[in-house]
């Protein structure tokens, strides 16, 4: 399926903005009851798939085990508003050797010698790569408009 692109940036803008942005990634996905889950990941991007790993008992992975339609936003929290949003369908894999998340924790921690990264280290061979093909993706930046007076 070939992927749409709308909004003011180019897909150049778009894949920059992804692969150098820090905050989490808000990915929603279907649950069974038809409400959507909304759950805030460490992602990577490598130009063409978005990538985050997460435990094989978490929430989210029964999730996409189901249904493996996702919604997608990256965007801070606060003003000037601009970011990315979108929709992919999502894979599952093993990570068992642990290389993605060591990515994660280096993206988002500086590295793996933090209680946190240990932690998430030794549990390695039980985390699960999700990876999102998008195949639309929206752009909004408000940036200029908010600027004051």
């Amino acid at each position: 399926m070939a992927m749409t692109l709308k909004g003011p940036w180019s897909k150049e803008q778009v894949d920059t903005f992804l692969a150098d942005t820090r905050f989490p990634l808000r990915l929603a996905c279907v649950a069974q009851d038809g409400f959507p889950r909304v759950v805030s990941v460490w992602y990577g991007f490598d130009g063409r798939y978005l990538r985050c790993v997460s435990h094989r008992s978490s929430q989210l992975v029964s999730l996409l085990q189901r249904c493996d339609r996702v919604g997608f936003e990256l965007a801070p929290n606060e003003p000037p508003y601009h970011g990315v949003r979108g929709q992919g369908i999502a894979r599952l894999d093993p990570d068992e050797d642990g290389e993605v998340l060591a990515q994660m924790l280096q993206r988002y921690l500086g590295g793996t010698d933090s209680k946190l990264g240990q932690w998430l280290l030794s549990r390695a061979e039980d985390e699960v790569l999700i990876t999102i093909e998008p195949l639309r993706l929206f752009s909004w930046d408000y940036r200029e408009r908010m600027e004051p007076g």
